[in-house]
């Protein structure tokens, strides 16, 4: 099964100038909650934008630069290669990466943040009717997670 995991704000907004424009401490818990002992994969400059492979999971950069290496992480150089993955899949980013990998999406987790940024990333249009809200909970808003958010898991219509 191929998942994707991503937090958009509005207008889809995933980034800007290379960082999130926001700081939403309970999307974090959940992307560690569902993404702890699985893969994730993601592009060169998301892995870049990171520093590092996230813990407790294995990290595989879908790259087309052939001489890509870094410690901790898996290298594939084409969007075939992740069928070849073993275990639950999460497509992490960035913007180019989801929109190469979204015909292969099974389900998605993605984190809606209701307040508009500058942004000059964006994940690709994507259309409620194609997909089964299998939930929808509303995020709550506090002093550190101060934005309007709810957290939905959706799955493809067959």
């Amino acid at each position: 099964m191929v998942s994707l995991i991503v937090a958009h704000a509005n207008q889809n907004v995933i980034g800007f100038k290379g960082d999130m424009p926001w700081s939403l401490p309970a999307d974090l818990k959940g992307l560690k909650k569902h993404t702890t002992g699985n893969t994730i994969v993601m592009g060169r400059k998301t892995f870049e934008t990171l520093g590092r492979p996230l813990p407790n999971r294995r990290n595989v950069v879908l790259t087309t630069d052939e001489n890509f290496k870094a410690e901790g992480v898996d290298v594939i150089h084409s969007i075939d290669d992740i069928k070849d993955l073993s275990g639950k899949v999460f497509i992490f980013g960035g913007s180019t990466i989801y929109e190469q990998t979204m015909h292969l999406v099974d389900e998605m987790y993605i984190t809606v943040i209701d307040e508009t940024f500058a942004g000059d990333t964006f994940f690709p249009a994507y259309d409620l009717n194609d997909w089964t809200i299998e939930s929808s909970v509303e995020g709550i808003a506090d002093d550190k997670n101060r934005y309007p958010h709810k957290f939905l898991h959706l799955t493809r219509e067959l």
